[in-house]
């Protein structure tokens, strides 16, 4: 059985790979997606950054993120060359529609609870333009500032009694 699914590969380089090596390494994981007739969705480069903690004697290291649609046998086989290639400090395999699915999934019972509710209301289910909060309402909301504590801000929001 051989169903395709979304994954995000991420993998590290090391800082001292070249934008070459960099070309030659997405062009060998292409290679492998096209042998296991998958597709590669989308590429970042993102570029020499500085790791969170050391790795292999390493501070920095070229990151590449590449959103590749296939089947898992195709994701085994790339993790299996990322493992023996010196040149790849870290990689990173995640499958990722089944996060999509399960936002889409829960956006459309949020949909379908407000549509319930303003049908209950006597309203008509989809909200009409100029309805409900406008778009810069929350530039002015201050919930969750609390100011009225002047002895934890100094003087500058002493509360008056």
């Amino acid at each position: 059985m051989s169903t395709t699914r979304q994954y995000e590969l991420v993998y590290v380089l090391t800082p001292e790979s070249s934008d070459e090596q960099v070309a030659e390494m997405h062009a060998q994981i292409e290679q492998i997606v096209q042998r296991f007739n998958g597709t590669i969705d989308k590429t970042e480069n993102w570029g020499r950054r500085k790791l969170a903690y050391e790795i292999g004697h390493h501070r920095e290291g070229n990151y590449v993120v590449e959103t590749i649609s296939g089947s898992g046998e195709l994701m085994k086989e790339i993790d299996r060359r990322l493992r023996v290639l010196d040149t790849v400090i870290r990689h990173l395999v995640v499958r990722v529609d089944e996060e999509l699915r399960v936002a889409e999934r829960t956006r459309d019972a949020r949909k379908a609870t407000q549509a319930r509710r303003r049908t209950a209301r006597g309203l008509p289910p989809e909200p009409q333009p100029g309805e409900g909060r406008g778009d810069n309402m929350d530039q002015d909301d201050d919930r969750g500032d609390r100011y009225d504590r002047g002895d934890r801000y100094g003087d500058k929001y002493e509360v008056q009694r």
